[in-house]
């Protein structure tokens, strides 16, 4: 690994000033999970990096009068499903949380640096991307918010521009009879990577019998994830047909390829099952369970 600066700063407008004065070769470390792996690798060519974990705007976690949860780029994993508010009101958020790495990368990976790292595979991003997640941006010409959904713009490679970073993530609050679920596949447990992977949102009518809307977003079957959020099925019974077409829908949007960890075709049978199974299991949240 080069020889680099290690700067510590404890606001947010010197992190800003720090990353603007070295914006060619500067970057955050929150976590740190899959930078330093990176530049191990030689990935990053680093002159410096700004460690943002001191910054109290990115360590917080809190909720506004209306529900809104916001969560700081910082926040590791273990913290957010360790809060018994957040894993009652976000679980399908708490299902990824409790998948990124072992219990020692948890303890230090972010939900912040799983968007910024850009992997197509990201556990974290399609849960916050049926919930309506949008990221609070920070640089050098202020700030911006942009959708969860359209950060990721290829393979290791996000919105961000010169000297900006992700500050915090907003979720909304959830709405009365609604329901997430993310789940995936891995050939085994020593390759932690997804070969395929689904979150899902729905909201139920007041009997809980047939849907209002659904959200479903895919990993590992696109150059970045894929989100559909344009289905019909408003009024639709709840019901194996109804289900099926959602599934259907999600492989017909994903744009898989074949490589070391499962095939075109594995990936296209795989969507399919974990849309339905996703789905189910969104169902059964709205419904209390």
């Amino acid at each position: 690994m080069q020889a680099f600066e290690y700067t510590a700063p404890k606001s947010l407008e010197e992190a800003l000033f720090l990353l603007d004065e070295k914006s060619e070769s500067s970057r955050v470390l929150a976590g740190g999970t899959d930078l330093l792996v990176q530049m191990r690798g030689g990935r990053w060519n680093v002159d410096r990096i700004v460690d943002v974990k001191h910054i109290p705007e990115l360590n917080e976690i809190s909720y506004t009068q209306g529900g809104e949860l916001r969560i700081g780029a910082s926040v590791s994993c273990c913290r957010i499903y360790e809060d018994s508010n957040i894993v009652s009101a976000f679980p399908g958020l708490i299902d990824a949380a409790g998948l990124i790495g072992g219990i020692q990368i948890q303890g230090r990976a972010t939900l912040g640096g799983n968007l910024c790292n850009a992997a197509p595979s990201a556990d974290g991003v399609p849960p916050m991307m049926v919930l309506g997640a949008r990221c609070l941006i920070a640089g050098p010409q202020g700030t911006r918010e942009i959708a969860v959904q359209d950060f990721c713009t290829a393979p290791g490679k996000n919105v961000l521009q010169k000297g900006e970073m992700l500050v915090s993530i907003r979720l909304p609050a959830p709405v009365p009879s609604s329901g997430a679920h993310y789940l995936r596949f891995i050939p085994r447990n020593e390759m932690d990577i997804a070969v395929a992977g689904v979150g899902a949102s729905i909201v139920l009518n007041g009997g809980g019998d047939r849907l209002l809307s659904a959200r479903v977003a895919l990993a590992s079957v696109g150059p970045t994830p894929i989100m559909l959020d344009n289905l019909d099925v408003e009024g639709q019974p709840i019901d194996d047909s109804t289900i099926q077409k959602v599934a259907e829908a999600a492989r017909a949007a994903a744009k898989p390829i074949s490589d070391m960890r499962g095939t075109i075709e594995q990936r296209l049978h795989l969507v399919e099952v974990l849309t339905r199974r996703a789905l189910q299991g969104a169902i059964r949240r709205a419904r209390g369970g």
